[in-house]
């Protein structure tokens, strides 16, 4: 199997901060995502319906811009949780949680940080206490998260959590990975595209996300760190 070049890695993680203009403009123009597609008409506008199922009194918006050993996923859930136990039901509450940036794993399924060895790259480890090798948050084992019981990205859309990933960090993530493994680039974002988890919606960028679910009366909570 072909693993990621530690100098790739190192030079990504180094140059990529999303919110600081000089780096994402130096990343982005890199001949590495010159054939990589663009957000189609047809996904953006699946992407503004989406925030439509926003619902109920209490709305909240997580900023997950890390992995934050799955607080963005965590805190979904205890706003579920507290909610309850001040005479809320699921019906009147939603929890939306923005997969940005380094959070981008989140939203993939098993097979993908298996195949890209993502928990290595991104810095997440399971109960095992190694590199995770599938998506600890999706479903959580006991020692996955810092507490055992909560429940993870699958269950909570269950109760009417709802979860989003950046496409733009899809590009740039993939294509460092793509890189560093020495595999095409834009066969990567695809296989990244075609392993995003069921019910989680793909939307143009994280911050066009968060921007969206506040103009939908969600709260606003950085959840990353």
């Amino acid at each position: 199997m072909k693993t990621i070049n530690d100098n790739s890695r190192r030079q990504f993680l180094g140059a990529l901060a999303l919110g600081a203009t000089a780096s994402t403009l130096s990343v982005l123009a890199n001949p590495l995502f010159a054939n990589v597609p663009s957000f189609e008409k047809k996904k953006m506008s699946e992407a503004e319906d989406w925030f439509k199922n926003i619902k109920g009194s209490h709305r909240i918006a997580y900023d997950g811009s890390t992995p934050h050993a799955g607080l963005p996923i965590l805190w979904n859930w205890a706003f579920y949780l507290t909610n309850n136990e001040t005479g809320s039901p699921d019906s009147d509450i939603t929890a939306l949680t923005v997969l940005r940036h380094k959070a981008i794993p989140l939203a993939l399924e098993d097979r993908l940080w298996k195949k890209y060895n993502l928990g290595e790259f991104f810095n997440v480890k399971d109960y095992t206490k190694e590199f995770a090798v599938r998506n600890p948050y999706n479903e959580p084992k006991d020692g996955d998260y810092p507490i055992n019981g909560p429940g993870g990205i699958k269950s909570l859309q269950e109760r009417g959590a709802m979860f989003c990933v950046c496409n733009l960090a899809l590009n740039v993530y993939s294509g460092f990975i793509a890189q560093g493994m020495s595999l095409d680039a834009t066969e990567v974002y695809n296989d990244f595209l075609s392993g995003v988890l069921p019910g989680v919606q793909v939307v143009p960028s994280g911050v066009w996300a968060l921007g969206r679910a506040q103009e939908n009366g969600c709260g606003y909570i950085f959840a990353g760190e």
